[in-house]
């Protein structure tokens, strides 16, 4: 069964890998055709990419420096 959509897996195979940059893309993509700016900021393509930044705050999603 495969994962559901959003969900990539990159396993170190060549092909997972990049299958799984295409649908990072593929969201980065949909993220910012939703939006009026004219790019997103660095916050909202954290958030798309789901990245958790690891810091000083415990790890809260608050960015360092």
């Amino acid at each position: 069964m495969a994962p559901p959509p959003g969900t990539a897996i990159a396993l170190g195979d060549p092909e997972c890998v990049a299958l799984a940059e295409i649908e990072l893309c593929g969201e980065l993509i949909i993220a910012a055709s939703a939006i009026e700016e004219e790019r997103l900021s660095a916050d909202r393509i954290d958030e798309v990419l789901r990245v958790l930044r690891v810091g000083t705050d415990g790890g809260q999603g608050g960015r360092d420096g």
